[in-house]
């Protein structure tokens, strides 16, 4: 997966990367002439006394130095650039990826390990990329280079060269081998510690409340100690390799001085070939030392890359059409036949047989217990999961033939959850609509009850809202979430049970006033209360994934046990002391 990942975004940069090979090439050939220029000066100049040489050969040795420093730097400029770049491009694809997902994709990978991969996952790939176009290019050349140079130089000590860079290469590949598995642990237990401190960060209320704080912390230690413990195992790994590529490279170095200084003294070697011999053979052993520590590297580089292909692999359920449709020839109208929907490997459907209409101008409420599938009802309209049996017509159209932004640009959703974005009131409220003026926005607010409240802050629309809104209280985050709703003015309101955190005059105060503006819109909302829906045109009962009972409030009581037997358990309720 890494290598075609690698293909498929830098082929992008084929220009560049031509450009970084050509300068670390130059950079290369540079270093390995500038030992065979020293041995020149030490071997005629030196030995001869020749002032004239020495000066004229290292006036050429400067300028061998100054090509091979502007050569690299621009190298490492270009492939600063590069990696930056292709960084970028795979979070941004793997963004619009993750954006694309239905429900049933984004509970598969779950949060924390999305933020993992489109972070951590990438910044490993692009720190080996920045390292091979660093390194990896460079160094083969010296390599190769080099050992022809010393060869060159001195044949009589190539079996030094034939046995140390074997026993290196040996080593660190023992290494590295052992590193693979500890890497791919360890990106798992970056997931799992992202995800303790997303749940204790997003929970803080519900862990002070209930004084769960050391239980917490101890959550969050166990956790690190796992990802600590792993790191430190790959880490002495990665130690090793160090100590083990500095010890062949000295008693290769201590192996040329020996057998070349016996060389010099039978008169078969010259001083100056000693030190180009022993300069090639450290620029030899460096190139493999660079080689293996980008190596290290790639265990860890490879698993990143297989969890960000398995994302950019994985495709939405929700298909878009060959040729998507945007007219809806009966707009706000929503059809479901025989409609079913089952997770993947489970043994029960969610939803099964659902067949109902909702008329423009019409409410339908559906009330049902727990788990009941009334959520799941709500996300089949928009599209957001999509259903594995029966077909869902919305403006007497097919929704999985309409162009899902044409689709969803007429429905107004208030989820379960008011979720607000960092930001202003202003901002979340024209995420409805771009071009709302401030009085539509007002507008909204009253009917949504919550102008009040919003002008009793200083900055009023301008009013910053924290992530997930958690300035507001539940009932403060509903009536701005149906507000960003409102803005819309859609042909679609459906309501998720976004009603729940409202007192019970304040949910009067809001369904009445929300009568004119939705007057004419198809109306779905799902409700616990009896007060909340018993207006409504058509209520339908769920019961474990089927409708038990569909009608108005009085011909169900008439009809429907299940649905009966709520509304007498609510007015006891409410009749207690």
């Amino acid at each position: 997966m890494l290598i075609a990942l690698l293909r498929t975004y830098l082929s992008r940069y084929r220009r560049a990367i031509a450009g970084i090979i050509a300068l670390q090439f130059l950079g290369a050939l540079a270093a390995l002439f500038l030992p065979s220029l020293n041995a020149d000066i030490i071997d005629n100049g030196v030995t001869e006394g020749d002032i004239a040489y020495i000066i004229r050969i290292g006036a050429v040795m400067l300028g061998v130095a100054l090509v091979q420093i502007v050569g690299t730097i621009s190298a490492v400029y270009l492939a600063a650039r590069t990696a930056t770049s292709f960084g970028a491009d795979v979070r941004r694809d793997v963004f619009r990826r993750v954006t694309g997902f239905s429900a049933r994709e984004m509970g598969t990978f779950g949060a924390p390990s999305l933020i993992t991969r489109n972070t951590n996952d990438v910044l490993q790939v692009q720190t080996l990329v920045l390292m091979s176009f660093t390194m990896l290019v460079i160094a083969p050349i010296m390599a190769v280079g080099g050992i022809i140079m010393a060869l060159r130089e001195e044949p009589r000590l190539a079996w030094i060269i034939a046995v140390s860079v074997p026993a290196l290469a040996i080593a660190m590949g023992t290494i590295i081998a052992r590193m693979i598995p500890g890497f791919r642990v360890m990106q798992s237990r970056i997931d799992a510690i992202n995800q303790v401190l997303r749940e204790q960060i997003t929970g803080v209320r519900v862990v002070r409340a209930f004084v769960r704080e050391q239980w917490e912390s101890r959550r969050f230690a166990t956790a690190n100690d796992a990802l600590t413990n792993t790191a430190l195992g790959v880490g002495r790994l990665m130690a090793l390799a160090f100590p083990i590529v500095m010890l062949i490279m000295n008693i290769t170095s201590v192996a040329v001085i020996w057998f070349g200084g016996i060389e010099i003294d039978e008169g078969r070697m010259q001083v100056g070939s000693l030190t180009a011999m022993l300069s090639y053979l450290i620029l030899i052993l460096m190139s493999i030392m660079m080689v293996t520590f980008m190596a290290s590297q790639v265990p860890r580089a490879a698993v990143s890359a297989d969890r960000i292909s398995e994302v950019l692999r994985t495709e939405s359920t929700i298909v878009r059409s060959p040729e998507p449709r945007t007219d809806q020839p009966h707009p706000g109208r929503i059809e479901f036949h025989d409609v079913a929907f089952q997770h993947p490997g489970a043994e029960q459907p969610v939803l099964e047989g659902i067949t109902f209409t909702v008329e423009p101008g019409t409410t339908t409420a559906i009330i049902g217990a727990t788990g009941s599938g009334k959520t799941t009802v709500l996300q089949l309209i928009p599209r957001l999961i999509d259903a594995t049996e029966g077909i869902i017509e919305v403006g007497g159209t097919n929704a999985r033939e309409l162009e899902p932004t044409a689709l969803r640009a007429g429905i107004g959703y208030v989820p379960q959850r008011a979720f607000l974005f960092s930001g202003t009131i202003a901002s979340n409220l024209r995420y409805g609509r771009a071009d709302a003026t401030d009085e539509e926005l007002w507008d909204a607010l009253g009917i949504a009850q919550a102008e009040d409240f919003v002008r009793a802050l200083p900055q009023q629309l301008d009013s910053p809202v924290s992530q997930g809104g958690t300035t507001f209280s539940g009932g403060q985050r509903q009536r701005l979430a149906i507000a960003r709703a409102l803005v819309r003015q859609p042909g679609i309101y459906l309501f998720d049970d976004s009603f729940s955190a409202l007192d019970v005059a304040t949910d009067a105060r809001l369904r009445a006033a929300l009568a004119s503006r939705i007057a004419r819109a198809a109306v779905v909302l799902v409700g616990q209360r009896i007060a909340t829906i018993r207006d409504a045109h058509q209520i339908i009962v769920l019961e474990a994934g089927r409708i038990v009972g569909m009608g108005t409030h009085e011909h169900l009581l008439a009809t429907c046990g299940e649905y009966r037997e709520t509304v007498e358990s609510q007015m006891a309720t409410e009749g207690a002391p």
